[in-house]
């Protein structure tokens, strides 16, 4: 038995996506994928390609595929946050009991200069929010 397919697809890009509508009730049962719109995340316009006009169904699909590609960035950045943390492990590990005096040296003012900057970061906005918690 085979699956349908879905009545649109999303051509994901830089900041956004290119989406098409997917038909396959045509005389060679032939997949076409017709482009309807061009969707910018950054801003959350959506453009119709060409002089088309968008059906609500359209748009309530190019909404509904927006937030939850929104939703899955946002997961993937704070994702992206947990695995830096497990790196910082695994990097203190090695410094610790794997390096060589030569690889040290070789990442020693970078690490070092990029922890001060996180931590500089980090603390500057926790005072920010416990100052913001006593207001």
């Amino acid at each position: 038995m085979a699956s349908e397919l879905p009545k649109y697809y999303f051509r994901i890009r830089e900041n956004g996506a290119l989406c098409f509508r997917v038909d396959t009730e045509n005389r060679q049962r032939r997949i076409e994928m017709d482009p309807i719109a061009h969707i910018n995340m950054r801003n959350g316009e959506v453009k119709p390609q060409g002089d088309r006009v968008l059906s609500e169904e359209d748009l309530a699909e190019i909404s509904a595929w927006m937030r939850e590609r929104s939703e899955l960035l946002a997961w993937r950045d704070i994702d992206d946050i947990h695995r830096a943390v497990d790196y910082l492990n695994i990097t203190t590990q090695w410094a610790q009991s794997k390096a060589s005096p030569e690889q040290l040296e070789e990442v020693t003012d970078a690490l070092l200069l990029a922890m001060h900057d996180l931590r500089s970061v980090l603390v500057r906005k926790k005072a920010d929010r416990l100052l913001d918690d006593k207001s």
